[in-house]
């Protein structure tokens, strides 16, 4: 999206909030109702939302008498992450004194160019764990400079779920899941890049795998020619769809898997393992991290430029960061990585916990095929260029 919107766009832009916001105003989540209200929303799965609502929001009020949390979510992906900057762009167009939102949160992508644009506020230094995160994911969003401006909420990670009953040997990496599609088609599933970014991810990794030079794509430079190398890449992929189903989005692939529609899929790690400790997938599913690599990435916490509740916003990022509640909720109750390092909740987790989140995904899986998605101007290219064609 261009950063030179005119205003009347951008106020257009905002209503697609829509529903969502309207519910939210009636419970007086408009900045002004109340001077104790934090107003909090969230891009990403339902997960995100209850997170917030169910967990982090009644240990803040507990803290915080008076303190009234209300949490909104406005959808999966980087488009959940779109309309928070739709929302936060009309306001500054429109010169608002005091914006709706008090805390975000918000993917990398958005995050970056919400920085740029003069967007949010810088925080980070105020509150005490940030010193307890030492990940470049921190300080940088897909090559955009975000120093003081976030902080990790969790780190999550992609992988590919199966079904171990009916399928006996995994691939291993994507070569591998390309032939095995092919010799077994409709048993793949995936969302594509729509309602989701576990289908984005996978699509992300394909380039990494078949594109060329997918270190380039991470650290950069940018370079505009690069897009044409992929034309093979993206070639094989719309065969390679042909074999596969594409599925609803994240929990869409987690159903099919569920109920035996497909075999394999790539999912979030923390979304396949709440369900599995929910009943919501059979034991007999596993995870597998493909080589040479599948992206994951942060949400971030962060602050608008004119929050109405700046100082308990940064208040609320510190509680939600700190060790205890991050071993709490983040890893015990949700299944995330944390985002702080994890050496900040030695002692506060059970081996039994930690090791859950190790049994199929080794640290040294992690370490070799985890990679982070690519910076934001190979990242559109990638998503416009799957657009054109693959899903054409």
């Amino acid at each position: 999206m261009s950063k030179e919107l005119a205003m009347p766009r951008m106020l257009r832009m905002s209503r697609r909030l829509g529903l969502a916001l309207a519910v939210a105003g009636s419970l007086g989540f408009m900045s002004g109702v109340s001077a104790q209200t934090l107003n909090v929303a969230t891009a990403g799965d339902q997960n995100m939302v209850d997170y917030i609502k169910d967990f982090l929001g009644p240990m803040f009020e507990k803290a915080n008498p008076g303190v009234k949390v209300v949490a909104v979510g406005t959808g999966p992906g980087d488009s959940g992450s779109q309309k928070i900057y739709e929302k936060l762009s009309a306001q500054k167009a429109a010169n608002a004194d005091k914006w709706d939102f008090d805390v975000i949160v918000a993917h990398q992508k958005m995050s970056g160019q919400m920085v740029t644009e003069g967007l949010l506020a810088k925080y980070r230094d105020k509150i005490p764990t940030s010193a307890m995160v030492t990940s470049a994911t921190a300080s940088n969003a897909l090559g955009t400079n975000v120093e003081g401006f976030v902080m990790p909420m969790f780190q999550s990670q992609t992988a590919i779920a199966y079904n171990a009953d009916m399928v006996k040997s995994p691939p291993s990496t994507y070569a591998e899941l390309r032939d095995w599609v092919k010799a077994n088609p409709k048993k793949f599933g995936y969302n594509g890049i729509k309602g989701g970014m576990s289908g984005v991810a996978f699509a992300t990794g394909w380039v990494y795998a078949f594109g060329g030079d997918a270190e380039k794509l991470v650290k950069g430079p940018y370079d505009a020619s690069t897009k044409a190398a992929w034309d093979k890449a993206l070639a094989e992929l719309k065969d390679f769809n042909k074999n596969s189903v594409i599925t609803p989005g994240n929990a869409g692939t987690l159903d099919m898997l569920n109920r035996g529609e497909i075999a394999m899929g790539p999912v979030w790690v923390d979304m396949f393992y709440t369900w599995m400790n929910d009943g919501k997938l059979p034991p007999n599913m596993k995870l597998k991290l493909l080589s040479p690599g599948m992206p994951g990435q942060p949400m971030y916490y962060a602050v608008p430029a004119k929050a109405a509740q700046a100082d308990l916003a940064a208040k609320f990022i510190a509680m939600a960061t700190s060790p205890q509640v991050q071993a709490d909720g983040i890893v015990k109750k949700f299944n995330w990585y944390p985002g702080i390092d994890a050496k900040h909740l030695q002692g506060k987790l059970d081996d039994a916990t930690w090791k859950k989140l190790f049994t199929d995904l080794t640290p040294e899986d992690l370490a070799k095929n985890a990679r982070p998605f690519p910076i934001a101007p190979y990242f559109n290219d990638i998503l416009e260029s799957y657009e054109k064609k693959v899903a054409n």
